[in-house]
């Protein structure tokens, strides 16, 4: 579903990503983690173009992601993307910003786009809040509808990056309880995070990321379960993060 080979990409002389190769099959669930400034938001960010590259190859269902030809709308409707900070609309009611872009983008009708926003809703436990204004919700309230908005397009993969990072440690659970769900639905998945626990639940993989380099890129039994096997960065890394 996404293959990514030997992409490289600089910030002026700063390379953020250094040949980065690694796919991700239709159904799976791929953790990306590591310390920050590693490059792992970066990297994802390359995969609906929300980032340009300057080297190597993304293709998303086989379409090359850096090719100047192709609808760069309609690409990022196929790769729904739930972003740190929410990123909704704050002039529009929550029903409204599920619904904007499938009129504009995919063409639907005002009364389908609703339908399908507050089935949506529903399904993250939002329906009864369609009304309000993003500034009226909580964060983990927001975060949901961010995930709903992304899937309203119809993606056949979606990515997260740092979800739950911006929230009260109350909300986390909300959040990643509807990404668990979609992960058990079969929905292709890469996610940037720093939640373990939900890497260990659902992931099919891992991959740790240093210094803008895939260091690690194994199954999650592996990653979890085979620490001295792993690199020493890698075994720094967890050992902060699994100590508590």
């Amino acid at each position: 579903m996404i293959d990514i080979q030997q992409v490289s990409k600089w910030y002026g002389a700063f390379q953020v990503l250094t040949d980065c190769t690694t796919q991700v099959r239709k159904g799976e669930v791929v953790v990306v983690c590591g310390p920050s400034g590693s490059g792992k938001s970066t990297l994802i960010k390359c995969v609906n173009a929300l980032e340009p590259f300057q080297q190597g190859r993304i293709t998303v269902d086989g379409v090359a992601v850096g090719d100047p030809k192709i609808d760069i709308n309609r690409l990022r409707s196929r790769v729904g993307m739930v972003f740190q900070h929410f990123e909704l609309f704050p002039h529009l009611s929550i029903e409204q910003n599920l619904s904007i872009a499938q009129v504009k983008v995919l063409k639907r009708s005002s009364s389908e786009a609703r339908t399908r926003s507050m089935a949506l809703l529903e399904r993250v436990g939002m329906q009864a809040h369609s009304h309000k204004f993003p500034s009226q919700l909580s964060g983990g309230q927001q975060q949901r509808v961010a995930i709903a908005r992304a899937l309203a397009m119809d993606p056949i993969a979606m990515l997260f990056d740092e979800p739950t990072s911006a929230l009260d440690p109350e909300m986390v659970n909300e959040v990643l309880d509807v990404m668990v769900q979609l992960a058990r639905e079969g929905m292709t998945m890469m996610c940037v995070t720093h939640e373990m626990g939900f890497a260990r639940k659902v992931a099919h993989r891992v991959i740790f990321m240093d210094r803008g380099s895939i260091v690690e890129d194994c199954a999650k039994e592996e990653f979890f379960g085979n620490v001295e096997a792993r690199s020493d960065r890698a075994q720094q890394f967890l050992s902060k993060i699994l100590q508590h």
